[in-house]
């Protein structure tokens, strides 16, 4: 069987970047899996997986734009301290979800003053090319609850 749209796909992976630094990998876990074509992994390696089969081992470079995007300025916020004054201990890198007119989104703190606190509304690895080298495991047929839920459900499915 081969991947495409509406298939379950399970992957094996080890993401770096351009320095070779290792950013993720489900080595010494469980596979990676998902609803090919259902937006559930980043556009350039769903797109490089698209035809393989399972055995079948690739190496892809995904540039910004079909990764995490590019760094985008506008979602850099700066935000009065008082805002995060329920917050006993502000730290950098402390994530938190927000609400905003495009529904919610995640904003890590990546400066703290007396007077104010910046947040970060990108992804943290926007801007960065990635590298995969992938594996592929285990092909199947989504089920059509998979399909009409936008994801795999995996080992024992779940309640919605």
């Amino acid at each position: 069987m081969q991947i495409g749209k509406n298939k379950v796909v399970q992957i094996h992976y080890t993401l770096t970047d351009d320095d070779g630094e290792v950013i993720d990998s489900s080595e010494g876990g469980e596979p990676l899996e998902y609803l090919h074509g259902a937006g559930g992994i980043i556009p350039g390696l769903e797109e490089a997986l698209e035809g393989k089969s399972t055995g079948d081992h690739i190496q892809v470079h995904v540039e910004p734009e079909d990764g995490y995007g590019d760094q985008d300025d506008d979602l850099l916020h700066e935000v009065e301290r008082s805002q995060f004054d329920a917050v006993d201990e502000l730290e950098l890198g402390m994530q938190f979800q927000v609400d905003t007119d495009d529904g919610p989104m995640v904003v890590t703190v990546v400066e703290i003053t007396d007077e104010t606190v910046t947040v970060d509304g990108n992804h943290e690895l926007a801007g960065v090319a990635l590298n995969f080298d992938v594996t592929v495991g285990e092909i199947r047929n989504a089920t059509k609850e998979e399909i009409d839920h936008g994801h795999a459900h995996g080992e024992g499915c779940h309640e919605h």
